[in-house]
């Protein structure tokens, strides 16, 4: 039979370990907050292809911008579901670009190896764009509307399964710009 403190002390470690699964698994979730309407910043960064993307040419587009890395645990997470938001809005004219914060090409390449992402991967190695973008907190993101301004930002990982963040999404694919 076990001692009465050693019981005790099994009990508390349980409910500790108890607790902390449960904070983890309530991790809250970023999510989009109005950006007024205002002009990005200029984005034309090399993709892994070696092309240059400009944002510029996607006006007339939506546009989400990522700023992630493949160490940051929350923009791991956060690819799935921002992958099959591009698969179900690509044909309305959603267009990704993930930028890849201050990593080597090689890391980048091995990371899509094991993790494939059908939409445009850019890179900013001396994190310019991410200064420029003021991404300082990752993955941070930018939704640009038809129009070519910023409508949405998010600090940290984001659901976009979620329905609220989708009807905003599908709001700016039907050119629907809410006044602020």
């Amino acid at each position: 039979m076990k001692p009465q403190w050693l019981r005790g002390l099994c009990g508390f470690l349980f409910v500790l370990l108890l607790s902390s699964g449960v904070q983890a698994a309530e991790r809250k979730l970023a999510e989009l907050k109005p950006a007024g309407g205002v002009a990005p910043k200029p984005l034309a960064l090399k993709t892994l292809a070696g092309d240059t993307q400009d944002l510029a040419r996607l006006k007339g587009k939506v546009v989400l911008v990522n700023f992630w890395a493949t160490w940051c645990e929350p923009c791991r997470d956060e690819i799935p579901s921002m992958e099959r938001l591009r698969a179900r809005f690509a044909a309305q004219g959603l267009e990704v670009l993930a930028v890849n914060l201050d990593e080597p090409e090689s890391r980048v390449r091995g990371f899509l190896e094991k993790t494939p992402m059908q939409f445009t991967v850019l890179l900013d190695p001396s994190k310019v764009a991410a200064k420029e973008w003021s991404a300082r907190i990752l993955p941070a993101s930018y939704v640009i509307g038809r129009d070519g301004r910023l409508h949405y930002v998010a600090v940290g990982e984001i659901d976009w399964d979620a329905p609220a963040t989708q009807k905003h999404i599908e709001g700016l694919l039907a050119g629907v710009v809410k006044k602020r």
